[in-house]
């Protein structure tokens, strides 16, 4: 390519152009090939807000001979005199004004082609914004001066009537009850249309989980109640009334474990879900049944109910109980929730007396209420890229029986991500976990305290190895807790990445957190993208020799590690 071209428009033309897949061998191949290359030049030249351009494809002397391009730009265009025609009845002053803010081209800039597109676009959205559902753009006009090398574009929108909601007809047939569906709509009859209310209704749908898909769209034009109100059509296909799933893990420290859950979907036409669940593991085993009745007295509001039997065997104790549970969550935003609820437990707890080391079995009943605060500003659930993340919870518990223990139990933690490149191929990713049992002392069950170490708290550490133990080696356990976490996630290829992390602990005897003696873990690990997430396989090493329980620890999962 030869001519006189700025060093940033020259790159986009020759990414533009690219390279052959096979070398030139003929005259007539370079030709076609200077040929297809002047189109490409061409079309950036435009693309760019240069329209007087001079662009010739050529051919050079030699063997084998060569394609070239004389690519001369002249002047930049700029834009002139943007405007707004409305073709049918011109929308209220206020949207017209929004229209012509939303159009945000200046007078003076470079008038690309991708600006006037992306300029009417905003204009229709913006209309639209404001109740008028039926915008739609009409062909622009777009006038290239080359008198005085400008660009002048009028864009003609068709903004339609002024639309008003009425309810919600479903359109499909199904396990839902209609009077359930329309307590869900976030608008009364009358409102004027908003694209955000129909969007959430889609949203509080799809959250569910009982779905397969959901459509939401307005009736036609003509199909309006006597007060010129257009109803919403809702779609819904129901998922399988009932799955049957199975899963089991291994890990080198935590052994075997068998999971299975039968669900079943939407029993009381109101997207509820009924699952059966079972898990039998080394670590830990348990029966149970879940009912979740989303959208529970109010929108984007679920009521979760839970009750179950299990037994937990750990270096640090042994329990055994049955436990009744219920929570209400609240979201707001797209993934952020307020939770509270409550549980009961009856349980009995066999560990080791700190002083004696002697069996020590209690028989506990455990009264718990909580609130939770989460809120997520990441860019994607299972793989983000940037943003953060922040937790919030507060546990008062009262033990009653062999002993009589009230405490409170504090827990945040807080994840950040920051790209170091536009693509986000380099990531660093951070989180931090603090935690107390405000009011506690050493005589609660081993069960409630803190612990750190294996997969999801420090790498490279068995389950529970982090913190105080006791003179024969058992994990006692501690009132505070303190765990950092730091990766960096490089992408090499559209499926692979690979990262390298640092984490550390420590579980303290004193209520609050200080971070002392933390025992750290290094190591690498790679990613594979199935396209709705990472699958991640860590390598972890230990580097506090005292906590060792092997040279390093494996970890296999689905998304990233935090």
């Amino acid at each position: 390519m030869r001519g006189d071209i700025n060093s940033d428009l020259r790159e986009r033309i020759v990414r533009a152009i690219g390279e052959a897949d096979q070398p030139v061998e003929s005259l007539f191949q370079a030709r076609r090939r200077a040929r297809d290359a002047a189109e490409d030049a061409i079309a950036v030249l435009r693309s760019e807000a240069y329209y007087a351009y001079g662009v010739e494809a050529d051919v050079g002397e030699g063997e084998p001979p060569r394609p070239i391009v004389e690519v001369e730009p002249g002047p930049r265009f700029l834009f002139a005199d943007p405007q707004v025609a409305w073709t049918g009845e011109a929308p209220d002053q206020e949207t017209q004004a929004k229209g012509r803010e939303a159009m945000d081209i200046n007078p003076g800039e470079p008038g690309r082609a991708a600006d006037v597109v992306a300029a009417e676009g905003r204009i229709v959205a913006a209309v639209r914004e404001s109740g008028y559902a039926d915008v739609s753009a009409d062909p622009r006009e777009v006038i290239v001066d080359h008198a005085d090398d400008t660009v002048r574009p009028t864009f003609r929108i068709d903004a339609g009537g002024l639309v008003r909601l009425d309810g919600l007809v479903l359109d499909t047939e199904g396990r839902t009850n209609p009077a359930w569906l329309s307590q869900l709509r976030p608008w009364t009859p009358g409102d004027v249309y908003d694209p955000e209310d129909v969007a959430e209704l889609e949203r509080r749908l799809l959250d569910t989980g009982v779905y397969n898909s959901v459509t939401v769209a307005l009736s036609a034009q003509d199909d309006v109640d006597e007060e010129g109100r257009r109803r919403v059509l809702v779609g819904l296909e129901d998922r399988e009334p009932r799955t049957l799933e199975f899963g089991a893990s291994y890990s080198t420290t935590e052994g075997f474990g068998v999971d299975t859950r039968w669900t079943r979907y939407n029993v009381l036409g109101r997207a509820d879900t009924l699952a059966l669940v079972a898990r039998v593991s080394e670590l830990d085993s348990r029966v149970g049944a879940d009912l979740t009745l989303p959208h529970w007295r109010r929108a984007a509001q679920t009521l979760h109910m839970n009750a179950g039997a299990y037994r937990n065997e750990t270096d640090a104790y042994e329990e055994t109980g049955v436990g009744v549970g219920a929570d209400l969550r609240r979201r707001y935003g797209a993934n952020s929730f307020v939770t509270v609820g409550g549980s009961l437990d009856l349980t009995r707890s066999d560990e080791k007396d700190a002083r004696t080391l002697s069996p020590l079995g209690r028989d506990l009943i455990i009264g718990a209420v909580f609130g939770a605060v989460s809120l997520d500003r990441s860019n994607d659930l299972l793989d983000p890229t940037q943003g953060w993340r922040a937790d919030l919870r507060l546990e008062p518990t009262y033990i009653a029986g062999d002993e009589s223990l009230p405490y409170l139990e504090i827990a945040t933690q807080g994840i950040a991500y920051m790209p170091l490149d536009s693509q986000a191929q380099t990531v660093l990713a951070g989180r931090l976990k603090v935690g107390s049992l405000v009011g506690a002392t050493l005589d609660i069950p081993a069960s409630r305290r803190f612990y750190a170490g294996g997969g999801g708290s420090v790498r490279g550490y068995a389950y529970q190895a982090v913190g105080p133990r006791l003179e024969d080696n058992t994990p006692r356990g501690g009132l505070s807790l303190v765990e950092v976490s730091l990766e960096a996630r490089r992408k090499l290829t559209e499926r692979w990445g690979v990262v390298a992390f640092v984490d550390a602990g420590s579980v303290g005897d004193e209520m609050t957190p200080t971070g002392e003696n933390m025992s750290v873990g290094v190591g690498v690990g790679v990613r594979y993208d199935l396209g709705f997430g990472p699958i991640r396989a860590d390598i972890a090493i230990p580097l506090d020799s005292d906590k060792r329980d092997g040279a390093f620890q494996i970890y296999l999962s689905i998304g990233q590690s935090f």
